[in-house]
């Protein structure tokens, strides 16, 4: 596979060298399966110097056993927070990986035609989980010997430096509001998985950003959901499966069994995943006009009507409930997140109605993008079986972040418990406990780094506020901003990876710190449910991976945090056979795309 890793955007930082940030150049690294990077590879600047240890054979820059000092400390020039260039923007090369399928991966005896059609995908178009989902997935379908295509708007945020092959392959109409808008679609090749771009004519998908363009995104997402369709009939395309993900791709469902299915797609069957049930597509009837279906025939409590909305002048439909009831499956992403939407939500209702044909499935993680054993943004490398790289990962961090100084030992520094929280900063995360967390790190001793962004202006400021209080000081780092590359470098230097949510549809952010040896502590709900077991539940002692509360106050926070740190101080060889425990944890997409697999040949013609 070839995934491209482009550095990050311009974000908030501490210090006085924020305004001076500049462009890092971009390098190319290729990952050999059989031996690793190759020493010349590792990336350099003035001040940013890697000595290579060309004592590495089929170890991938694994420092040897010992402590820190034994590291070879001396060869790093150790970046600062005053430095012109923050670390985590330093020239870091383009990733190169295999294109290869895993030879340990058996293909499939039943090959299929899969076609997803998305809002998202990573790392093109990335905002959440979604876009990881989609290329996870897709990939380890490809893997198993399937036929994958990824439908794509062609936002035009997207960097097309990062698309491999791209060709105009079709230009055609699609009908929106009365016109029928030329359609330009594009073929071409992302992290090793065909994608087919569709770019209208129009305003649609212009912007800045995948979200938040100047026009009705709604009615631009209808407006794909037909074009997606379209070009599957204009170009004679009859896949067996169209995955469908979120309500941007609700109507889908609907155009296909009301409207092409009549025409020409006979062979295609219909999957629908839900990744998070917050956001259902409220449409009125007059939006859905426009992409050439009656609105008035789906105002009915058994197909589309929004039930909030029902005796309301006007009433509003819902997309994803929509979605829901024409689909032939339906997949959430994790199995006590269906649980709980089968119990709460105004949806519950219709999820109830098509119970038999709605699963859970924990969501995997790209195993290849996410691999400490080869990561290109880590200054050593390190694996379940040799974990001592993640010494160094954690002193670079908090020397870059300002949480160690020239000045302390080493090994002084790595004695001090680091937590991790990577996040959306939205209400489902549990605002609250993350800052309440920020408190309870300083007094038990520990530090704290939080990367994310706020949509919310005021939830913004808060943080900002929070932010301005701590970030010179000698604990906590709140980095308002997304980074690739830094959320690579945190989950390798972090002991702890903090999850606070409120719901929590599945998760990455638990599997991924396990991954790099970082410990979860979560609160038990969705997804955190399904992957992360207390570390004192003896009847489930062979499961336990990490430190779960169930409360959403204060003291149940602060009590997880301190089982937490008294055994990451008082008993070092049970931590460190938990940190060697959950990196050796199963969560690649291998496993749940069999699952997947098992859906898609229930439904298929």
């Amino acid at each position: 596979m070839r995934v491209k890793m482009e550095c990050a955007t311009a974000g908030r930082f501490f210090g006085p060298s924020s305004s001076r940030l500049s462009n890092p150049r971009r390098r190319r690294i290729v990952l050999n399966r059989n031996n690793g990077l190759s020493a010349h590879n590792l990336c350099s600047s003035s001040k940013f110097k890697i000595q290579a240890q060309t004592h590495l054979s089929s170890e991938v820059g694994i420092a040897k056993q010992g402590s820190l000092t034994d590291f070879g400390v001396q060869e790093f020039v150790w970046p600062s927070p005053t430095d012109e260039i923050p670390f985590w923007k330093k020239g870091f090369p383009s990733w190169d990986a295999n294109l290869e399928v895993p030879s340990e991966v058996k293909k499939d005896s039943k090959l299929m035609h899969i076609i997803h059609v998305t809002a998202e995908m990573a790392p093109i178009a990335k905002v959440g989980g979604l876009g990881d989902v989609v290329t996870g997935l897709a990939r380890a379908c490809l893997s198993r010997g399937h036929r994958v295509d990824i439908m794509l708007p062609f936002y035009e945020c997207i960097q097309r430096e990062q698309i491999d092959d791209l060709t105009l392959i079709k230009t055609y109409n699609s009908y929106h509001d009365g016109k029928w808008i030329p359609t330009h679609a594009y073929s071409g090749t992302v992290s090793g998985i065909p994608v087919i771009f569709i770019e209208p004519s129009h305003q649609f998908f212009k912007g800045q950003h995948v979200y938040g363009g100047s026009y009705n995104e709604l009615e631009a997402y209808l407006f794909f959901s037909r074009a997606c369709l379209e070009w599957m009939q204009v170009t004679g395309t009859q896949p067996d499966i169209i995955h469908v993900h979120e309500w941007q791709t609700g109507a889908l469902p609907l155009l296909y069994w009301d409207m092409y299915h009549y025409l020409s797609l006979q062979k295609p069957r219909i999957v629908l995943t839900i990744h998070n049930m917050e956001h259902y597509g409220e449409c009125r009837q007059e939006q859905l006009n426009m992409c050439g279906l009656d609105g008035s025939l789906y105002a009915t409590f058994d197909k589309a009507v929004d039930d909030r909305t029902v005796g309301h002048n006007p009433e509003r439909l819902s997309l994803l409930k929509g979605g829901i009831v024409y689909s032939n499956a339906v997949v959430t992403v994790s199995p006590t997140y269906l649980k709980e939407t089968l119990c709460s939500g105004w949806l519950s209702s219709t999820l109830i109605r098509h119970r038999d044909k709605y699963l859970g499935i924990v969501n995997g993680i790209d195993t290849a993008m996410w691999n400490p054993s080869t990561d290109v943004f880590l200054p050593s490398k390190f694996h379940a079986q040799n974990s001592e790289g993640k010494k160094l990962c954690k002193y670079y961090v908090q020397r870059g972040l300002g949480l160690a100084s020239g000045n302390h030992v080493p090994d002084t520094a790595l004695k001090v418990p680091l937590v991790v929280c990577i996040t959306r900063l939205v209400a489902q995360k549990g605002l609250h406990l993350i800052i309440h967390a920020i408190k309870q790190v300083e007094e038990l001793g520990g530090q704290m780094v939080i990367l994310g962004k706020a949509p919310d202006s005021r939830v913004e400021s808060e943080f900002e506020g929070l932010a301005n209080s701590h970030n010179q000081g000698p604990s906590i780092r709140i980095l308002l901003m997304y980074s690739e590359e830094l959320s690579h470098l945190l989950y390798a230097a972090a002991d702890f990876i903090l999850v606070p949510s409120m719901y929590e549809p599945c998760g990455l952010a638990q599997m991924i710190g396990m991954r790099y040896g970082a410990v979860p502590i979560v609160r038990k709900t969705g997804g955190l449910a399904d992957t992360v077991f207390d570390m004192d539940d003896e009847p489930n002692h062979e499961m336990a991976n990490g430190f779960v509360f169930e409360g959403i106050d204060e003291g149940s926070l602060y009590r997880a945090l301190g089982r937490a740190f008294a055994c990451y101080r008082n008993k070092p060889d049970e931590w460190n056979g938990i940190v060697k425990k959950v990196m050796a944890v199963d969560n690649s997409w291998n496993n749940t795309a069999g699952k997947y697999i098992e859906i898609y040949e229930s439904v298929r013609a």
